[in-house]
Protein backbone atom coordinates (compact mmCIF):
# COMPACT_ATOMS: atom_id res chain seq x y z
CA UNK A 1 0.00 0.00 0.00
CA UNK A 2 1.52 3.34 -0.74
CA UNK A 3 -1.50 5.84 -0.51
CA UNK A 4 -2.17 5.53 3.03
CA UNK A 5 -5.38 7.44 4.53
CA UNK A 6 -4.48 8.86 8.04
CA UNK A 7 -6.34 10.50 10.41
CA UNK A 8 -6.19 12.29 14.06
CA UNK A 9 -8.69 13.63 16.37
CA UNK A 10 -8.74 16.55 19.04
CA UNK A 11 -11.25 16.60 21.22
CA UNK A 12 -12.82 18.30 24.04
CA UNK A 13 -13.65 17.12 27.79
CA UNK A 14 -16.84 16.18 28.01
CA UNK A 15 -17.16 15.65 31.39
CA UNK A 16 -17.95 11.97 31.07
CA UNK A 17 -15.69 9.00 29.62
CA UNK A 18 -19.35 7.10 28.07
CA UNK A 19 -19.98 10.13 25.70
CA UNK A 20 -16.40 10.41 25.39
CA UNK A 21 -16.13 7.08 24.12
CA UNK A 22 -19.30 7.53 22.15
CA UNK A 23 -17.70 10.87 20.95
CA UNK A 24 -15.04 8.99 19.52
CA UNK A 25 -17.23 6.14 17.99
CA UNK A 26 -18.98 8.59 15.70
CA UNK A 27 -15.65 10.20 14.85
CA UNK A 28 -14.10 6.97 13.74
CA UNK A 29 -17.55 5.87 11.67
CA UNK A 30 -16.98 10.03 9.65
CA UNK A 31 -13.54 8.97 9.38
CA UNK A 32 -14.15 5.71 7.75
CA UNK A 33 -16.86 7.10 5.55
CA UNK A 34 -13.70 9.43 4.52
CA UNK A 35 -12.10 6.72 3.33
CA UNK A 36 -9.67 6.61 6.26
CA UNK A 37 -7.94 3.36 7.03
CA UNK A 38 -6.06 4.07 10.08
CA UNK A 39 -6.76 6.59 13.15
CA UNK A 40 -5.02 8.06 16.41
CA UNK A 41 -7.06 9.19 19.19
CA UNK A 42 -5.77 11.60 21.69
CA UNK A 43 -3.48 10.71 24.81
CA UNK A 44 -6.39 9.02 27.23
CA UNK A 45 -8.58 9.81 25.03
CA UNK A 46 -11.84 8.72 27.56
CA UNK A 47 -10.69 10.99 30.16
CA UNK A 48 -9.85 14.30 31.44
CA UNK A 49 -6.06 15.07 31.64
CA UNK A 50 -5.88 14.12 35.35
CA UNK A 51 -2.18 14.70 35.37
CA UNK A 52 -3.28 18.86 36.69
CA UNK A 53 -3.69 17.47 40.18
CA UNK A 54 -2.78 14.65 41.98
CA UNK A 55 -6.15 12.69 43.03
CA UNK A 56 -6.09 9.04 43.69
CA UNK A 57 -10.06 9.50 42.34
CA UNK A 58 -8.89 9.08 38.94
CA UNK A 59 -7.14 5.57 39.55
CA UNK A 60 -10.50 4.89 39.07
CA UNK A 61 -10.06 5.72 34.73
CA UNK A 62 -7.50 2.55 34.79
CA UNK A 63 -8.90 -0.64 32.48
CA UNK A 64 -7.08 -3.35 31.37
CA UNK A 65 -5.26 -4.28 27.95
CA UNK A 66 -7.74 -6.33 26.57
CA UNK A 67 -10.39 -5.20 28.35
CA UNK A 68 -13.88 -3.64 27.90
CA UNK A 69 -12.99 -0.50 26.06
CA UNK A 70 -10.29 -1.96 24.12
CA UNK A 71 -12.76 -4.59 23.00
CA UNK A 72 -15.31 -1.93 22.22
CA UNK A 73 -12.87 -0.67 19.71
CA UNK A 74 -12.05 -3.82 18.55
CA UNK A 75 -15.63 -4.80 17.28
CA UNK A 76 -15.22 -0.93 15.71
CA UNK A 77 -11.96 -1.90 14.13
CA UNK A 78 -13.54 -5.13 12.26
CA UNK A 79 -16.79 -3.16 11.22
CA UNK A 80 -14.77 -0.63 9.48
CA UNK A 81 -11.77 -1.89 8.41
CA UNK A 82 -10.05 0.44 9.87
CA UNK A 83 -6.83 0.34 12.58
CA UNK A 84 -7.02 2.08 15.50
CA UNK A 85 -4.32 3.33 17.94
CA UNK A 86 -6.22 3.83 21.21
CA UNK A 87 -4.60 5.55 23.99
CA UNK A 88 -5.61 4.60 27.50
CA UNK A 89 -5.16 4.34 30.96
CA UNK A 90 -3.79 0.79 31.80
CA UNK A 91 -3.96 -1.65 35.28
CA UNK A 92 -1.41 -4.07 34.84
CA UNK A 93 -1.47 -5.65 38.38
CA UNK A 94 -3.19 -3.86 41.37
CA UNK A 95 -1.60 -0.80 41.79
CA UNK A 96 0.18 -0.74 38.93
CA UNK A 97 -0.44 1.53 35.80
CA UNK A 98 0.49 3.18 32.76
CA UNK A 99 -0.14 5.56 30.39
CA UNK A 100 -0.95 2.85 27.31
CA UNK A 101 -1.98 2.84 23.58
CA UNK A 102 -2.86 0.06 22.52
CA UNK A 103 -2.64 -0.98 18.78
CA UNK A 104 -5.81 -2.65 17.16
CA UNK A 105 -5.60 -3.68 13.48
CA UNK A 106 -8.31 -3.71 10.46
CA UNK A 107 -9.74 -7.13 11.47
CA UNK A 108 -10.37 -5.87 14.75
CA UNK A 109 -7.09 -7.95 16.44
CA UNK A 110 -5.23 -6.64 18.86
CA UNK A 111 -1.76 -6.32 17.77
CA UNK A 112 -0.07 -5.27 20.87
CA UNK A 113 0.40 -1.90 22.73
CA UNK A 114 3.54 0.73 23.74
CA UNK A 115 3.58 1.93 27.26
CA UNK A 116 4.99 5.73 27.78
CA UNK A 117 8.27 5.88 28.71
CA UNK A 118 9.20 9.07 30.05
CA UNK A 119 7.27 10.48 32.97
CA UNK A 120 7.05 13.92 33.64
CA UNK A 121 6.41 15.26 37.05
CA UNK A 122 5.80 19.12 36.79
CA UNK A 123 3.31 21.51 38.18
CA UNK A 124 -0.13 20.04 36.28
CA UNK A 125 1.66 17.03 34.65
CA UNK A 126 2.37 15.20 37.84
CA UNK A 127 2.17 11.99 35.95
CA UNK A 128 4.12 10.10 38.28
CA UNK A 129 1.51 10.36 40.73
CA UNK A 130 -0.38 8.08 37.95
CA UNK A 131 1.46 6.13 35.94
CA UNK A 132 5.10 3.93 35.93
CA UNK A 133 7.63 4.50 33.54
CA UNK A 134 6.78 2.40 30.71
CA UNK A 135 8.89 -1.19 30.09
CA UNK A 136 8.01 -2.58 26.88
CA UNK A 137 10.65 -0.80 24.57
CA UNK A 138 9.35 1.09 21.14
CA UNK A 139 7.45 -1.86 19.38
CA UNK A 140 6.23 -1.16 15.63
CA UNK A 141 3.26 -2.81 14.18
CA UNK A 142 2.67 -4.67 11.38
CA UNK A 143 -1.16 -3.28 10.11
CA UNK A 144 -2.80 -3.18 7.19
CA UNK A 145 -1.99 -0.05 6.20
CA UNK A 146 2.02 -0.16 7.07
CA UNK A 147 4.25 -0.73 10.46
CA UNK A 148 2.72 1.94 13.29
CA UNK A 149 4.88 2.97 16.43
CA UNK A 150 3.32 4.92 18.94
CA UNK A 151 5.18 7.75 21.27
CA UNK A 152 3.18 9.54 23.97
CA UNK A 153 2.78 13.25 24.58
CA UNK A 154 6.43 13.82 26.65
CA UNK A 155 7.92 11.56 25.14
CA UNK A 156 8.28 13.55 22.50
CA UNK A 157 11.61 15.89 23.85
CA UNK A 158 13.39 12.80 23.93
CA UNK A 159 15.29 11.67 20.46
CA UNK A 160 16.35 8.56 21.84
CA UNK A 161 12.91 6.90 21.42
CA UNK A 162 12.17 8.57 17.98
CA UNK A 163 15.16 7.05 16.98
CA UNK A 164 14.33 3.53 18.37
CA UNK A 165 11.33 3.38 16.12
CA UNK A 166 13.15 4.41 13.03
CA UNK A 167 15.59 1.26 13.90
CA UNK A 168 12.67 -0.93 14.93
CA UNK A 169 11.12 0.31 10.72
CA UNK A 170 8.30 2.30 11.88
CA UNK A 171 6.64 4.22 9.21
CA UNK A 172 4.23 6.10 10.49
CA UNK A 173 4.22 7.18 14.00
CA UNK A 174 1.20 8.56 16.48
CA UNK A 175 2.48 11.10 18.80
CA UNK A 176 -0.98 11.33 21.17
CA UNK A 177 -0.19 14.32 23.49
CA UNK A 178 -1.59 17.03 25.69
CA UNK A 179 0.10 20.47 26.27
CA UNK A 180 -0.37 23.66 27.04
CA UNK A 181 0.88 27.20 25.80
CA UNK A 182 4.00 28.03 27.39
CA UNK A 183 6.75 26.71 27.27
CA UNK A 184 5.77 23.77 24.96
CA UNK A 185 4.35 25.71 21.90
CA UNK A 186 7.75 26.32 19.90
CA UNK A 187 8.90 22.71 21.07
CA UNK A 188 5.07 21.78 19.16
CA UNK A 189 6.03 23.20 16.34
CA UNK A 190 9.85 21.99 15.94
CA UNK A 191 10.09 18.65 17.66
CA UNK A 192 7.98 16.50 15.40
CA UNK A 193 9.09 17.90 11.89
CA UNK A 194 12.95 17.13 13.35
CA UNK A 195 12.44 14.03 14.33
CA UNK A 196 10.20 12.98 11.42
CA UNK A 197 13.34 14.36 9.48
CA UNK A 198 15.67 12.77 11.42
CA UNK A 199 14.58 9.58 11.48
CA UNK A 200 12.64 9.69 7.96
CA UNK A 201 9.16 8.52 8.45
CA UNK A 202 5.82 10.18 8.78
CA UNK A 203 4.37 11.61 12.32
CA UNK A 204 1.16 12.27 13.20
CA UNK A 205 0.84 14.94 16.29
CA UNK A 206 -2.14 15.14 17.99
CA UNK A 207 -2.98 17.62 21.09
CA UNK A 208 -6.57 18.50 23.01
CA UNK A 209 -8.62 21.65 22.70
CA UNK A 210 -10.56 23.22 25.87
CA UNK A 211 -10.63 24.16 29.31
CA UNK A 212 -11.48 21.10 31.88
CA UNK A 213 -12.08 23.71 34.31
CA UNK A 214 -15.13 22.07 35.68
CA UNK A 215 -13.11 19.42 36.45
CA UNK A 216 -10.22 21.50 37.65
CA UNK A 217 -11.49 24.86 38.28
CA UNK A 218 -8.48 27.40 38.56
CA UNK A 219 -6.22 24.74 37.69
CA UNK A 220 -7.34 23.77 34.62
CA UNK A 221 -5.06 24.79 31.50
CA UNK A 222 -6.38 25.62 27.87
CA UNK A 223 -5.00 22.99 25.88
CA UNK A 224 -4.23 24.49 22.22
CA UNK A 225 -5.18 22.14 19.49
CA UNK A 226 -2.74 22.20 16.49
CA UNK A 227 -3.00 18.91 15.29
CA UNK A 228 -1.12 18.02 12.49
CA UNK A 229 1.21 14.90 10.38
CA UNK A 230 4.51 15.64 8.97
CA UNK A 231 6.51 13.78 6.48
CA UNK A 232 9.47 12.11 5.93
CA UNK A 233 11.34 15.15 5.28
CA UNK A 234 9.94 17.50 8.30
CA UNK A 235 7.07 19.34 6.18
CA UNK A 236 3.75 19.75 7.21
CA UNK A 237 1.39 17.30 5.19
CA UNK A 238 -1.84 19.42 4.66
CA UNK A 239 -2.38 22.44 7.40
CA UNK A 240 -1.62 22.54 11.14
CA UNK A 241 -5.35 22.17 12.86
CA UNK A 242 -7.46 24.80 15.20
CA UNK A 243 -6.66 25.99 18.09
CA UNK A 244 -9.96 25.66 19.63
CA UNK A 245 -11.96 23.23 17.27
CA UNK A 246 -13.26 19.67 17.32
CA UNK A 247 -11.72 18.12 14.45
CA UNK A 248 -10.28 14.81 12.84
CA UNK A 249 -7.41 15.96 10.76
CA UNK A 250 -6.99 13.76 7.55
CA UNK A 251 -4.39 13.75 5.15
CA UNK A 252 -3.15 11.10 2.39
CA UNK A 253 0.53 10.15 2.99
CA UNK A 254 2.49 8.47 0.16
CA UNK A 255 4.82 5.51 2.05
CA UNK A 256 7.22 5.62 -0.69
CA UNK A 257 8.62 8.91 0.03
CA UNK A 258 9.95 7.45 2.97
CA UNK A 259 12.33 4.87 0.69
CA UNK A 260 13.06 8.73 -1.55
CA UNK A 261 13.86 10.33 1.61
CA UNK A 262 16.34 7.82 3.18
CA UNK A 263 17.96 7.51 -0.41
CA UNK A 264 18.67 11.09 -0.95
CA UNK A 265 19.46 11.33 3.05
CA UNK A 266 21.31 7.96 4.09
CA UNK A 267 21.57 8.77 7.53
CA UNK A 268 20.66 5.25 8.76
CA UNK A 269 24.05 4.01 6.23
CA UNK A 270 25.78 6.75 8.07
CA UNK A 271 25.06 6.55 11.73
CA UNK A 272 28.12 5.57 14.40
CA UNK A 273 26.27 3.61 16.82
CA UNK A 274 29.73 2.56 18.17
CA UNK A 275 30.81 6.15 18.88
CA UNK A 276 27.87 6.72 20.89
CA UNK A 277 28.95 5.71 24.47
CA UNK A 278 27.37 8.25 26.36
CA UNK A 279 23.96 8.10 24.79
CA UNK A 280 23.11 4.56 26.70
CA UNK A 281 24.73 5.31 30.27
CA UNK A 282 22.74 6.28 32.91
Amino acid sequence: MTIVRAAVTQVEWTGDKETMIKRHEELARDAAADGVQVIGFQELFYGPYFGIIQDQKYYAYVESIPGPTVERFQALAAELHMVIVLPIYEVANEGEYYNTAAVIDADGALLGKYRKHHIPNLPQFWEKFYFRPGNLGYPVFDTAVGRVGVYICYDRHFPEGWRELGLNNAQLVFNPSATKPGLSNRLWEIEQPAAAAANQYFIAANNRIGREYEEFGDDAVQFYGRSYFVDPRGNYVGDVASTDQEEVVTRDLDFDEITKARNDWQFYRDRRPESYTRTVQP
